[in-house]
C-alpha cells in the first residue's frame, strides 16, 4: 500500500469535507479543524522533542507565555486558555520548571495565585526553532486541507471567505 506521507494526493477526504451528511456547514468545518489540528499535532510532535525536549501540550503553555512579553501568566489562566485541568497542568508546568524553561512566582497579594513565565533559555529556544516549527505547522496544513477542506472552514468562518475572495 503507498506511503500517505510520499503520495498525499492518494489521502482519502474527511468525510466531513464533503457536505454530504446530515451536519450543518458550522460542524463540517469544525470537523475539518478537528483534523487539521490532529494533523499539526502529529507533524509537531517528533519536532518539539528534537528541537526543544517538550512535549506538545507544554509547547502550548510555551507558546501562551511566549505572548506575553516580559510578564507571565497565573496558572489558572493557563489552564481556562488550554482548556486543561489544572491538576494535570501543574504537572507539565513542574517539568517545564524542572527543564528550566519557566519560573513560578506567587502573585502578590494573593497567597493561592501563581504566575508563570518564560525564562531566557525558553525565549532563545523558541526563537531558534520557530521557522522550523511554523514550516511544520504550514506542511501539516497543506497535506490535509484542500479547497474542499478550505470552503468547509469557511462555512465556520464566512469573513475568511469574504477575505480571500477580496482582490
Amino acid at each position: 500500500m503507498a506511503d500517505p506521507e510520499e503520495h498525499p494526493g492518494t489521502l482519502p477526504e474527511c468525510p466531513s469535507a464533503q457536505g454530504a451528511g446530515l451536519l450543518p456547514k458550522e460542524l463540517r468545518a469544525w470537523m475539518v479543524m478537528l483534523a487539521a489540528m490532529g494533523a499539526v499535532e502529529q507533524r509537531l510532535t517528533s519536532v518539539l522533542k528534537e528541537r526543544l525536549d517538550v512535549s506538545h501540550d507544554e509547547f502550548l503553555i510555551l507558546c501562551l507565555l511566549a505572548e506575553q512579553p516580559g510578564e507571565g501568566l497565573r496558572m489558572t489562566r493557563i489552564a481556562e486558555l488550554l482548556g486543561r485541568p489544572k491538576t494535570r497542568l501543574t504537572y507539565q508546568i513542574m517539568c517545564l520548571q524542572h527543564s528550566r524553561l519557566v519560573t513560578r512566582k506567587s502573585v502578590c497579594g494573593d497567597k493561592r495565585g501563581i504566575e508563570v513565565a518564560l525564562t531566557e533559555k525558553a525565549r532563545g529556544l523558541l526563537s531558534d526553532a520557530s521557522g522550523v516549527l511554523a514550516e511544520t505547522v504550514v506542511q501539516a496544513l497543506t497535506h490535509v486541507m484542500g479547497p474542499t477542506q478550505h470552503e468547509a472552514m469557511c462555512g465556520l468562518l464566512p469573513d475568511l471567505a469574504a477575505e480571500t475572495e477580496a482582490p
